[in-house]
């Protein structure tokens, strides 16, 4: 009986055991273990108030994914992509990687907003991932040398934006309107009065507002209209860019309103008149209304997958950074059973080594330190469409 029992022990140990073994082959033999698969993941908000941000990026990275796929992979390998709302929140964006990671995320696109991408970027530089923000534009995402953009950091947009009004003699007296409590919008603005100086700019006014007096901004529009401001530089989102051409019209203050890729989705404002955006301008590395095929392919799948919506310059962007990140993998030799830290070293120096035809430029290369080289270009709102401005 003792010799019976001690078996029946034996047995239940060795069914435990390999119960246990079990499982342990079923994690480490998963598709991307075993090297079937690329796995990107994607971060940025699709609730919330900076939504219309997110959804675009969400929309262009899942198109680049099936065509990429359709076309046969990267070296015959498939992408699989997973996209996590963060809300525009830098917490919420943390939380978001960490699932992705525990999904099995190779490597990362995002985040779509600057403080989220920041945050992020912490993250991924403890654990060596590779990251491409498509839209995350602040220094301070690229602060690491894991970290790449696919947009202008926040001063090049500044500076691009003043020797872009002054090149194009849109005026000679600028006002501008700025938040002093966002990292975005005050970087943009000290670049841009850096770069005015070096031109034939004339600042007659330069007023900040902040996150808790964002609502009235009938002091900034007067000083404007009283310094002789023939354009007026919003560095901000849309926000509140709504706002501002809403008072400037019913105090009769109508110069030219000029921002940067924050005033993207103006025209998808709920309650806001879009006429009151006709001749906005803002630069952008992107116009749907581009007639070159590839742009209106992107635009016809982009409807389609939206249900009608335009893509704006985020769309594009996530759209070229899934196609930049392909080209990094072939040009290092990358391959998905690679551990995340040696994608990661394989794919920031290949990242200096390629160039790139994309929807938001052509022949885009990247600087060591993540930084994109690309020409800048604007777009006007008219009839209620971005069109670029030529």
């Amino acid at each position: 009986m003792k010799m019976k029992r001690m078996l029946g022990l034996f047995l239940v140990l060795c069914l435990t055991v390999a119960s246990f073994a079990a499982c342990g082959t079923k994690e480490d033999t998963g598709a991307q273990k075993s090297g079937d698969k690329f796995y990107i993941g994607a971060i940025g908000p699709l609730t919330g108030g900076a939504a219309v941000y997110g959804q675009h990026v969400k929309y262009g990275a899942e198109i680049a994914v099936k065509e990429i796929n359709e076309a046969g992979g990267i070296n015959g390998k498939q992408i699989e992509l997973r996209y996590e709302d963060d809300e525009h929140d830098p917490e919420k964006s943390v939380n978001a990687y960490n699932n992705l990671k525990d999904w099995g995320m190779q490597i990362l696109m995002g985040a779509v907003t600057s403080g989220p991408s920041v945050a992020v970027a912490e993250e991924t530089k403890n654990d060596n991932m590779f990251q491409l923000t498509p839209s995350g534009s602040a220094p301070a995402v690229i602060q690491y040398d894991n970290a790449f953009q696919v947009c202008f950091t926040d001063p090049n947009q500044g500076a691009a934006s003043a020797k872009y009004i002054s090149d194009q003699n849109l005026a000679s007296k600028v006002a501008v309107i700025y938040d002093g409590s966002d990292v975005y919008s005050s970087g943009i603005y000290e670049k841009f009065i850096e770069e005015a100086a070096n031109t034939n700019l004339e600042i007659v006014a330069a007023e900040a507002f902040t996150a808790d007096s964002k609502s009235d901004f009938s002091v900034q529009l007067q000083k404007a209209k009283d310094g002789g401001a023939e354009l007026v530089f919003l560095p901000i989102y849309y926000q509140e860019a709504t706002l501002i051409l809403t008072q400037a019209n019913g105090m009769g203050f109508d110069p030219i309103f000029f921002g940067c890729d924050g005033l993207d989705g103006i025209l998808g404002v709920e309650n806001f008149d879009p006429a009151l955006a006709e001749d906005v301008m803002l630069l952008t590395p992107f116009a749907a209304d581009a007639p070159d095929q590839k742009t209106q392919d992107f635009v016809d799948k982009f409807k389609e997958l939206s249900g009608g919506d335009i893509p704006n310059q985020f769309g594009a962007d996530a759209y070229d950074a899934i196609y930049i990140i392909k080209a990094a993998i072939e040009k290092a030799g990358v391959t998905p059973d690679m551990s995340i830290s040696e994608i990661g070293d394989a794919l920031k120096v290949a990242m200096t080594e390629i160039t790139y035809d994309g929807l938001t430029g052509a022949g885009m290369t990247w600087a060591a330190t993540g930084e994109v080289n690309k020409e800048p270009r604007a777009v006007i709102i008219k009839d209620g469409v971005y069109t670029l401005f030529e």
